[in-house]
């Protein structure tokens, strides 16, 4: 795992997923509505990141479905996933109270 943290599609994937499993589209709605609609993953950027997550094993297709004739994944956190989902969410905490710790007039800390 590197330090420098997850690329911004594949964590609002993650969380997307963090409560309920979903197909594709459903995970493209879902993060349109965690970001506001500030993020709107489109397909081919979307299944790209899912395959990443899969092969990094974050992620697990629960189960497929054939819905209008035509197959779908539902995929799922796995456990590996959750547990980089909370790391994630510490450091991205953690750099947003130092920014608003400088903000608000701190200064770096010494290094």
């Amino acid at each position: 795992m590197s330090d420098r943290g997850m690329q911004e599609l594949a964590l609002l994937l993650l969380t997307a997923l963090a409560n309920e499993s979903r197909h594709g589209y459903a995970i493209a709605q879902e993060v349109k509505a965690i970001t506001d609609g500030r993020v709107a993953p489109r397909t081919g950027a979307l299944y790209g990141a899912l395959d990443r997550l899969l092969a990094d094993g974050l992620i697990a297709v629960e189960r497929e479905e054939v819905v209008g004739g035509r197959a779908r994944r539902i995929f799922a956190l796995t456990a590996d996933g959750r547990g980089r989902l909370e790391t994630e969410a510490e450091r991205l905490a953690a750099t947003a109270q130092e920014m608003r710790r400088r903000l608000a007039g701190g200064t770096a800390p010494a290094t």
